[in-house]
């Protein structure tokens, strides 16, 4: 008896240290291991030269080059078009600005999948991209002002009528306030903090990369992609509420100018593709990207889902530049002649007119405003010397009446939204 129980022991111990579900030894397993710390995740496949990844392969670089230059020709041509009739610099000066978004999230998209393989040149590559956005934000709100005429030509329209309420804008916890000096200078200020903000942390993930700190998708408390996020999140969200919120007080007198598909592109161009990286980012951490290992390089999750960020963002800039070339359309000022005779700019005009509108000086100088503690009295000096163009709004018709005391309208800070 005793012996039979000693042979069932020893075969229960060889049994134990098989492979598990009597496979053999060397064979993977598909269970997952035991631990309180043990998560289950893809294996990370290998790549072949029999078996490319996808955003390796020519075919994604030739599909992602074809939009991606495609969309800066039709760009840079409506851009070339708005400098050559560059007879409104006040509006045409952020239009341009706008427009070059298309350029920059493009090429600079195609660069970072061209160096795919590289974990590191990608992060550099974005920084570029994602500073210039937080720009893009401050010239359509700065667009809007000059539409309608400058500050104190929206505050004649404006001033002391009630905030509408309401959840589906965003305005009921706007209920009995009244629009005021201080509603604009929120909006400004909302749109200007981000444009600090933004390469700000752009800078900080630069210096966290170096150290190895900074993981695109690792959301790990020892990790500042989390925090990155985190604080991105909160001033992209602040800029753009802002800007909605002077839609929705601005939109009727915005009627003139189609302002519907203007800021449907710029919201979506900036705002859909954070959201985009973060879906990717989450992906990610349910394991659904992998990561990619061979004999010569390894490339990470995170910088997986930051490719295929970019060549979707490569296809994008394509409809975002067709978008863009009807929402900024060059046509409305072609019967703005420059001179007497009719002809166009110059060349030299052209290229001077280019430095100028890249020139970031009134950024500056309205975020030191804005932002002033000296903020108490200002004026602010309204467009009405532009003579001719597009058809006026109404705050253009009224101020036009008045005279030319109310150019410019005196405006205080006790006003507080």
């Amino acid at each position: 008896m005793s012996q039979l129980w000693w042979r069932a022991k020893r075969l229960s111990e060889r049994l134990g240290s098989d492979s598990p579900d009597g496979l053999p030894p060397g064979s993977p397993s598909t269970v997952a291991p035991q631990g309180s710390n043990s998560s289950w995740a893809p294996i990370a496949p290998v790549v072949t030269p029999e078996e490319p990844f996808f955003l390796m392969t020519s075919t994604a670089q030739t599909i992602s080059g074809f939009f991606v230059w495609t969309a800066l020709l039709i760009t840079c041509h409506q851009i070339y078009m708005h400098l050559r009739y560059y007879s409104s610099p006040n509006e045409q000066r952020h239009i341009v600005r706008i427009l070059f978004i298309v350029p920059i999230y493009a090429f600079d998209s195609w660069l970072s999948l061209l160096f795919f393989t590289n974990e590191e040149y990608y992060v550099y590559f974005d920084t570029v991209r994602d500073c210039y956005e937080a720009f893009v934000i401050y010239n359509f709100l700065s667009l809007c002002y000059e539409y309608l005429g400058g500050e104190s030509a929206i505050m004649a329209e404006i001033r002391g009528k009630p905030i509408e309420s309401s959840c589906m804008y965003g305005t009921c916890c706007l209920w009995g306030k009244a629009y005021s000096i201080g509603f604009l200078r929120f909006c400004k200020q909302a749109t200007l903090q981000f444009c600090v903000v933004k390469p700000l942390m752009a800078v900080i993930t630069v210096i966290l990369q170096a150290f190895g700190k900074y993981k695109d998708g690792d959301f790990n408390v020892a990790s500042g992609y989390l925090y990155v996020t985190i604080i991105y999140n909160i001033s992209v969200s602040l800029s753009l509420y802002a800007l909605f919120l002077f839609y929705f007080a601005t939109r009727e007198l915005l009627v003139p100018y189609n302002p519907v598909l203007k800021f449907f592109m710029v919201k979506s161009v900036i705002f859909l593709s954070f959201w985009q990286g973060m879906l990717l980012a989450i992906l990610e951490k349910c394991g659904a990207i992998p990561q990619i290992n061979s004999a010569d390089f390894s490339v990470g999750e995170g910088t997986v889902a930051a490719g295929y960020q970019n060549f979707i963002i490569c296809i994008e800039m394509f409809f975002a530049a067709v978008a863009l070339r009807h929402a900024f359309t060059y046509k409305v000022y072609m019967d703005k002649r420059l001179d007497s005779y009719g002809r166009c700019a110059p060349m030299k005009s052209i290229s001077s007119s280019l430095k100028e509108t890249m020139n970031p000086g009134d950024m500056v100088q309205d975020a030191i405003h804005n932002f002033s503690p000296a903020y108490q009295q200002y004026t602010q000096q309204s467009t009405l010397e532009r003579g001719g163009g597009p058809s006026l709004s109404r705050s253009h018709s009224n101020l036009s009446t008045r005279g030319d005391h109310e150019k410019t309208l005196l405006l205080s800070s006790d006003d507080e939204f």
